[in-house]
Formats: C-alpha cells, sequence, structure tokens
C-alpha cells in the first residue's frame, strides 16, 4: 500500500514537487517500471478545452491515434466517459467492426490486452483517464488489478491534482479537515452508493446526508461532488 512503499513514496514525492510536464512524464515512467507493466498514461481535458497528456506509449501510436482522430471510437474514451468508478476493458463494448479493428490496430503500436482506467472528473468540465495497460492472461491481470486497485486510485488523483494546477486562474486549494461523518459520506460516494444507499448505510434522512456532502464540498474547494470525491480521495482522506 501506499503508506508501506517507500519506492513508490518516493515516486509520488517527486509528482508532487513536478512543475512541468516533462516532471510528470517522468513519474509515470518510473510508475509503469514499479508496477512492472507496459503502459501507464495519464490524460487530460482542461476546462478550455486542451488536451495533455504523459505516459509510455509509442510516440508512433501517439501520432496513429490523433491522425486517425480515434477518440471517436476508442471504447475505452466512449466507456468511461459516462464513468466514475474504474473499469477493467474487458467490460467495454468491443463488440462493432471499427472497436475491433481499433484493437487490432493498437496491438501493432504495442499496447497490450489487458487494461484498467479510472475516469476522473474535474471542475468546469475537465476529464481525465488514468490507464495502466499490459499484456498477459486474464487470471494474471485480475490477480494485479485486485492486488492494486486501490493504489492505483489513489494515484490517478495525485496526477489529476497535479495537472489541476496547470489550469489558469485555478483556485487555492482548502485545506479544512473533514468530520467523522463527512468521511463517511464521501466514502461511500466514491464506492459507488446512490445517495439513497448512503442515507440508508448512515441512517440519516438524504437531507442531513445533502448538509454532509455541501459541507465537505465547501471544505475541500471542491465546486461538485464528484471534485469533492476526487480530492478527498487525492489527499488520502478516504480511500477505498
Amino acid at each position: 500500500m501506499l503508506g508501506t512503499d517507500k519506492q513508490l513514496e518516493s515516486i509520488l514525492s517527486a509528482l508532487e514537487q513536478a512543475d512541468t510536464l516533462d516532471g510528470m512524464q517522468s513519474v509515470s515512467e518510473a510508475l509503469r517500471d514499479h508496477y512492472k507493466v507496459d503502459h501507464l498514461v495519464y490524460h487530460w481535458v482542461d476546462s478550455a478545452g486542451d488536451q495533455y497528456g504523459c505516459g509510455t506509449y509509442s510516440d508512433a501510436w501517439q501520432d496513429q491515434y490523433l491522425s486517425q482522430n480515434y477518440v471517436r471510437i476508442d471504447p475505452v474514451v466512449q466507456g468511461c466517459y459516462q464513468r466514475f468508478h474504474p473499469v477493467d476493458w474487458k467490460r467495454l463494448d468491443w463488440s462493432s467492426k471499427a472497436a475491433r479493428e481499433f484493437l487490432r490496430t493498437s496491438a501493432e503500436y504495442g499496447v497490450g490486452n489487458q487494461g484498467y482506467s479510472i475516469p476522473i472528473r474535474g471542475p468546469n468540465g475537465q476529464f481525465a483517464l488514468f490507464t495502466v495497460n499490459h499484456n498477459c492472461d486474464d487470471a494474471e491481470w485480475t490477480k494485479f488489478t485486485e492486488e492494486n486497485r486501490r493504489d492505483l486510485i489513489l494515484i490517478a488523483h495525485y496526477f489529476n491534482e497535479k495537472a489541476l494546477e496547470f489550469e489558469p486562474g485555478r483556485q487555492p486549494i482548502q485545506q479544512s479537515s473533514l468530520s467523522p461523518r463527512e468521511i463517511d459520506a464521501m466514502t461511500l460516494l466514491a464506492m459507488g452508493y446512490s445517495r439513497a444507499q448512503v442515507a440508508n448505510s448512515l441512517s440519516i434522512s438524504e437531507h442531513t446526508l445533502r448538509v454532509y456532502i455541501e459541507s465537505a464540498r465547501f471544505k475541500l474547494g471542491a465546486l461538485n461532488t464528484t471534485h469533492a470525491v476526487a480530492r478527498a480521495m487525492s489527499r488520502g482522506l478516504i480511500v477505498v
């Protein structure tokens, strides 16, 4: 886990200190090597619609992806855009002819047959994807994702928090701590519970839950609930 792995702590410390995209790129390469996967990629679209990225896919594949405008048909992007929670690529829809051809072409450029992507939404329309990608059998990949899921989610949000620092006109981060009840609410929301399910689990009314959520959002300087959950995760206030 993050708290006990000194090498990982050192890599994330480098991410915290990074002040350029090159710095984020170096961290992505270090994390790829740390987890012994073929590729690790972080890609985001900021509130102005500008796209940025860092990661270990080949330059040739990146050029091919952009030139062919694969974002239109990429099942990973299409499948994750409406999601908040991590998704294994095997659960996405690869049934169309275009998707199958995209998968075949990506393999020619060194993209592995297994993937795990974490969608993230930030303020003002920011959307990001954090992906680990590898070539192995299903059993090995299932073991990897089960063992590393929590750390990968946190790392994804660390990357996103750093990316938000490049946002023009960003607001200063507020450091107020969350109450135990606010932490409980944010944790259950991060796990995919609906508001009704969260209220039922905590034995409170949905009105009271709304008060907790709004209080947490204000303390975290977040513009919406999803952003609040992301910030709470990136700062280690909640773990799922």
